[in-house]
């Protein structure tokens, strides 16, 4: 009997042009004088610019102007950035880490599963289980998921919450508070489910209404949420007129889409509101919805930002009906609004202990206010959550309700209000220091 004989295949073909033609970056801080310059020549391959957008917003730079290309088999961009002080990069660990992140010594891949805070799978902050959830938002509703998950032993390591369109979406890491190991008893993990999709349900018996699931993969945290809001299709809306929304008339988005007949791509125009993290939430949107950008060019006047983007869809056709442009529009705009919020933001750093999430939501929710987004991470033993909130009617929050928050829970916790709405005419509240919590702060002591 003949003896067949398979066709070898080197496992290290895929990264061989990679190998042959290593990435070369450049973090140019004298060709500019108000910002740094960081240059990334590599092969072209899908995805590429959402991870390196990605790996900058993660040390949250501001990327103030960028030239992508990415025509043919080759990516060339430039990223105009700054800190959040709006100076150029001085900090040589982050310098060091961009080049290793986006450099020949290291694979874009290779880092991010190792970035400590921004991952979404059971090893990616630590020991822990990832929780996604996704429902109808109502007032007190991330109340009552933190007291199931207390009153079930489990301790939130780390969440981050949004709300957009009256849906809410979260991802929760949990632990076992008495081993602080991952959870992995399916009866425990079962009646968790179980308890979490009924609050989410709450008096509906509709099974569309909430889902909860596990999370086993590597995925950013910011880009899973936008993927599990687009597959609930926030961006259509449920029709309710007295949604609240954060955007004066002046710096309403304005998306448009035309055609580049003599290249052949689809041209998508934005122009709104400057803020961070607004490049990759619009890459990240276009990437998940099966299109390839071929050029782009980013800028930033004064509080616009003026966003342009060739794009075609991975099948290489272009937008060319009405209900194709009109649904691409659609969910940009979705992707830009989901992480804004003028809403009044709090922000509270307490020794963490189990069952701290619950206490603190409790006292929001008696206290009549609602959140609109949240983000939770532990380092050490001290807790940092940041909350925004607005009254259960959705109208800025009163200063009395200040002064009683800051009663109840200032303490045992460091409170700080870094915003208060211009209509309760106060200044800022300063029960602790004028800073805020940035991943990018967590990074340090990583890279230390």
């Amino acid at each position: 009997m003949a003896r067949v004989c398979w066709p070898y295949f080197d496992p290290e073909y895929e990264n061989l042009s990679t190998r042959i033609n290593p990435p070369r970056v450049s973090v140019d801080n004298s060709s500019c004088s108000d910002c740094t310059l960081v240059k990334v020549d590599s092969v072209n391959k899908p995805g590429i610019l959402l991870e390196v957008v990605q790996i900058l917003t993660d040390l949250d730079l501001i990327i103030t102007k960028a030239y992508i290309s990415s025509d043919g088999g080759w990516f060339m961009d430039v990223f105009h950035v700054t800190d959040q002080q709006g100076k150029k990069l001085s900090d040589s660990k982050t310098i060091d880490y961009i080049e290793k992140a986006l450099g020949p010594k290291g694979h874009i891949t290779d880092v991010l599963k190792a970035w400590p805070g921004k991952r979404v799978g059971v090893h990616s902050v630590g020991d822990h289980t990832a929780i996604e959830l996704i429902g109808r938002d109502r007032p007190g509703l991330l109340s009552e998921i933190s007291a199931v998950l207390a009153n079930l032993h489990f301790n939130v390591v780390a969440a981050e919450v949004w709300t957009h369109n009256r849906r809410i979406a979260c991802v929760v890491y949990v632990n076992d508070n008495s081993t602080c190991q991952p959870v992995d008893d399916p009866n425990r993990l079962s009646t968790m489910e179980e308890q979490l999709k009924n609050i989410l349900r709450g008096c509906e018996d509709d099974e569309k209404v909430g889902r909860t699931s596990f999370s086993m993969g590597f995925t950013h945290v910011d880009r899973r949420l936008h993927q599990m809001l687009f597959a609930d299709r926030d961006y259509e809306g449920d029709g309710l007129a007295n949604e609240v929304d954060h955007y004066p008339p002046c710096f309403q988005p304005k998306i448009t889409i035309e055609r580049c007949e003599e290249k052949g791509y689809s041209v998508v125009s934005v122009r709104c509101k400057d803020r961070a993290k607004l490049m990759f939430d619009i890459v990240c949107t276009l990437t998940d919805m099966q299109y390839v950008v071929f050029h782009a060019t980013i800028s930033s006047d004064g509080p616009y930002a003026s966003q342009e983007y060739f794009i075609r869809h991975m099948d290489g056709c272009t937008l060319d009906t009405e209900g194709e442009k009109e649904r691409v529009i659609k969910c940009i705009d979705a992707a830009i609004r989901r992480r804004v919020s003028e809403d009044l933001r709090l922000e509270l750093c307490a020794k963490d202990r189990v069952g701290l999430l619950s206490e603190v939501t409790r006292i929001l929710r008696e206290n009549g206010l609602s959140v609109t987004r949240a983000g939770v991470t532990t380092i050490g033993e001290q807790a940092m959550n940041v909350f925004y909130v607005r009254d259960s009617s959705g109208n800025p929050v009163d200063i009395k309700t200040i002064e009683a928050l800051r009663k109840e829970i200032g303490h045992t916790t460091m409170f700080n209000v870094k915003k208060v709405p211009t209509s309760s005419k106060a200044p800022e509240t300063k029960g602790w220091g004028k800073t805020s919590f940035f991943f990018g702060n967590l990074l340090e002591r990583f890279l230390a």
